[in-house]
C-alpha cells in the first residue's frame, strides 16, 4: 500500500552529548527545510515526511530514506534540499553525490554502527551508571533555570539583531563575564545563534521571547520564574504537607499579580473557544464567571452568544486587569466585574450559567465542598455549573501534568491539589448537582458539568 507518492523517514533521534547523532549534524534543520520546501512547491499531498529513530548511519548525519526507491540519503544539508525536492520528487531522479549506492558497505556500516552502540549500553549496564534519560530529568533543571534567568533579564530584547555579551550587559546592567556564560549556554541549548562573539536570536526566540513581537509571551512566563522559586521549596513543604512561606494572592505585588494573570489570559485564550463549543449556551443569559482573572472566559462566550450577559468575580487586585481585557473587546456593556473572595463570599442569584475555570485545584476538598454549595444557589432552576480543571485517573498517577501539578499546589497553596472525576462528582450530588457527566478536551484539563433541576 502507498498511500503518499513518495513517504520519507528522516533521523531525529537524540543521543547524549558527544556520541554522534543526527540532530548533533543538524537534522533538525534538515527537517525545516525539507518540510517547508514541499509545502512551497505544493507537494504536501504527494509527500509524506516522518521523523524516526537512528537509521545507524550516525557519523554521516543527517539521514533519510525516500520510499518507495527506498533510496539512503546521507549528509543531507538544509542547503540540499532544495535539489533533493526537485530532482528526486518532481523529476523522479534520485541525487546520486548524496545517496547509498553500495547496499553491501552501507548494510555493514549499519551493523556495525549498532555492535558499537549494544556493546556500549551493556558496559554501561554493567557499571551501574544511570541510564542517560534518568540523569536527563535529573539534571533538568539546569536549562530550565538558564532559560527563565534570561527571560527575567530580558535578555532576548538585549541581544536584538545582534549583539556582544558586553553590549547585552550594559543594556541590562549584569556582569560582562556573568552574562557571556549565561549567554554561551544558551546558545549551546539552541536559544541563540552565536558567530564571532556576536550573539543572535533564533527564530522562535525572537518571535515568543523578544519585545516588538506581537506574539511575545516573556510577560506571562515571568510567572513560570515566579513558581520555580517556589518549587525549589519542595523537599520542605513535603516534610510540612502545605506550602512553606505562602502569601495571599491578595497581598502579593503587582509584580507577581501582573504576569500570574497575564500567563493565565494566554492559556484561557488559547481553550476558551474548546470550552465555549463543549459547553454550548446558546440558551443562557446570565453567566457567572468565579476567580474570572483577565475575564478570557466571559469575553469568550459574550462574543459566542450576544444575548449573553457575563459577571466575572474576582479580588480587587485582579479587576482592573480585568476589565482592560474587557474594554480591549469592546464588552463593558455585556460583561462586568465585581469584587469578591470565591473563597467565603456570597456569588449572586439568579445565573443560568456559573463556570469555575482553573479555580478548584487552588482549594482544599473541603473549600471546594463549600464552592460548589454556593454555586447551587447562585444557579437558577435548570442552570449549569460547568468546572474546567485537571482531572485525574482514579488512582491519581496519570496524566503526568495533572499529577505533577498537584505538586505546584503542594507549593504554591496551603491545601490546593489537583483532584479525579469521582471526587468532583461526589462534590457535585452533595451540592444538589445532578446528571453529572465528564467531558474531555483536547490538552491537559476537562469539564465537569453538573445541572441545578
Amino acid at each position: 500500500m502507498q498511500p503518499f507518492h513518495y513517504h520519507v523517514f528522516i533521523c531525529d533521534q537524540k543521543k547524549p552529548e558527544g556520541v554522534p547523532c543526527c540532530p548533533a549534524r543538524g537534522s533538525a534543520q534538515t527537517i525545516n527545510a525539507l518540510r517547508k520546501e514541499v509545502a512551497a512547491r505544493g507537494l504536501l499531498d504527494e509527500v509524506q515526511i516522518t521523523t524516526c529513530g537512528s537509521l545507524g548511519l550516525c557519523e554521516r548525519g543527517p539521514n533519510l530514506v525516500v520510499y518507495p526507491e527506498g533510496v539512503w540519503y546521507s549528509g543531507v544539508r538544509p542547503e540540499d534540499v532544495r535539489e533533493l525536492v526537485e530532482s528526486h520528487f518532481i523529476k523522479g531522479q534520485p541525487v546520486e553525490r548524496l545517496a547509498n549506492r553500495d547496499q553491501a558497505a552501507l548494510r555493514a556500516e549499519i551493523l556495525s554502527n549498532r555492535a558499537k552502540f549494544m556493546a556500549a549500553q551493556r558496559a554501561k549496564e554493567t557499571s551501574g551508571v544511570l541510564p542517560d534519560d534518568l540523569n536527563q530529568t535529573l539534571r533538568g533543571y539546569m536549562e530550565s533555570r538558564a532559560l527563565l534567568t534570561a527571560l527575567e533579564l530580558d535578555i532576548f530584547t538585549a541581544v536584538g539583531g545582534g549583539a556582544t555579551a558586553e553590549e547585552v550587559a550594559q543594556k541590562i546592567s549584569t556582569h560582562t563575564r556573568a552574562t557571556e556564560m549565561l549567554l554561551n549556554a544558551l546558545a549551546a541549548m539552541g536559544m541563540l545563534a552565536k558567530q564571532r562573539g556576536v550573539f543572535r536570536n533564533t527564530p522562535t526566540t525572537a518571535r515568543y521571547f523578544a519585545a516588538g513581537s506581537e506574539d511575545n509571551a516573556r510577560a506571562g512566563l515571568i510567572h513560570t520564574a515566579n513558581i520555580w522559586h517556589r518549587w525549589s521549596n519542595l523537599t520542605e513543604c513535603v516534610r510540612a504537607g502545605t506550602a512553606v512561606g505562602h502569601q495571599e494572592m491578595a497581598a502579593r505585588g503587582d509584580d507577581w499579580t501582573e504576569p500570574f494573570i497575564t500567563a493565565m489570559h494566554r492559556n484561557a485564550a488559547e481553550r476558551a473557544p474548546l470550552v465555549v463549543q463543549a459547553v454550548g449556551a446558546a440558551a443562557d443569559e446570565r453567566l457567572l464567571d468565579v476567580g474570572g482573572g483577565s475575564a478570557a472566559y466571559s469575553i469568550a462566550f459574550a462574543q459566542a452568544h450576544e444575548k449573553l450577559h457575563a459577571t466575572v468575580l474576582d479580588l480587587p487586585t485582579v479587576l482592573p486587569i480585568a476589565q482592560r481585557h474587557i474594554n480591549a473587546a469592546g464588552l463593558a456593556g455585556r460583561v462586568e466585574t465585581i469584587a469578591g473572595d470565591l473563597r467565603h463570599d456570597a456569588l449572586g442569584k439568579g445565573f443560568t450559567l456559573v463556570l469555575a475555570s482553573a479555580i478548584c485545584h487552588m482549594l482544599s476538598p473541603e473549600e471546594n465542598q463549600y464552592l460548589l454549595r454556593r454555586c447551587f444557589a447562585a444557579l437558577d432552576p435548570n442552570g449549569r455549573v460547568v468546572i474546567q480543571d485537571f482531572i485525574l485517573e482514579p488512582d491519581k498517577a496519570a496524566p503526568k501534568q495533572a499529577a505533577l501539578f498537584a505538586l505546584n499546589m503542594l507549593v504554591g497553596t496551603p491545601a490546593g491539589s489537583t483532584y479525579s472525576y469521582e471526587e468532583y462528582s461526589a462534590w457535585l450530588q452533595e451540592a444538589g448537582f445532578q446528571e453529572v457527566r465528564h467531558i474531555r478536551l483536547p490538552g491537559p484539563s476537562s469539564l465537569m458539568v453538573g445541572a441545578k433541576k
